[in-house]
């Protein structure tokens, strides 16, 4: 192959972070898409704040040709739902939407954030190839999935070390896991923050990987949450 051509192919992969095989899904459902739920008894509604709430995943590179790829930041900050406080965490309930077509990949101020592992500028054709395949059918299909959604299944534990387990749908997939996370309560205020590792084939999703596993992406990812509710 002429070195122009491989020069020309190896951008390629770089900046689509590569083509994802399609899949066949059956478009989500109305009740999948966010739909309230009735209010818990003698609970409080309140609001999540979009402004204030962000979902943030570090992804990372892997595979013998890892340093042509990038580690990535993708910030979501289209978060909405509700939480119903029943006057401590562990008695309250909440679901969250996630609209699929807000994440923001490798924006400079959120890598500048992250440390060493995601030092440099990346492309906006980078990022724009990114975020096309991210979106794509072979992962989040967000064409037929454009929202996933997070609803609690339980809370446990201490003010200062809860657990809330979760039901989260992704591009057709439900999977249940369980997160720590700390919480304030102030008035007409509720907050939450946490970091978890997790896997992408728990959210049954398939790790983007080309060239017989050459140049891919790491199954295991960081997540990290801030969510602000407001009493409505």
């Amino acid at each position: 192959m002429p070195k122009s051509l491989t020069f020309a192919v190896l951008a390629l992969l770089l900046a689509s972070c590569g083509a994802p095989r399609p899949r066949q899904n059956a478009p989500q459902s109305p009740a999948a898409q966010g739909a309230n739920p009735r209010p818990l008894a003698g609970s409080v509604v309140y609001r999540i704040d979009p402004g204030h709430s962000e979902l943030r995943l570090l992804v990372y590179r892997a595979g013998p040709m890892a340093l042509l790829g990038h580690n990535h930041v993708i910030v979501n900050r289209s978060v909405t739902g509700r939480i119903d406080f029943a006057g401590t965490a562990t008695a309250s309930s909440f679901s969250l939407s996630v609209a699929a077509a807000g994440f923001v990949v490798d924006e400079a101020q959120a890598r500048s954030e992250e440390g060493p592992d995601f030092s440099g500028e990346i492309s906006a054709d980078a990022k724009a190839g990114t975020l096309h395949n991210m979106l794509s059918a072979g992962l989040l299909d967000a064409a037929h999935y454009p929202v996933i959604t997070v609803r609690s299944a339980g809370i446990t534990g201490a003010k200062g070390a809860l657990t809330a387990t979760l039901v989260i749908s992704v591009a057709g997939h439900e999977s249940k896991i369980a997160v720590p996370f700390t919480f304030e309560a102030a008035s007409r205020r509720l907050s939450a923050v946490g970091t978890l590792d997790l896997r992408q084939s728990t959210l049954g999703l398939t790790p983007f990987s080309v060239m017989l596993g050459a140049l891919q992406v790491q199954d295991d990812m960081r997540v990290k949450f801030s969510i602000v509710a407001l009493a409505t």
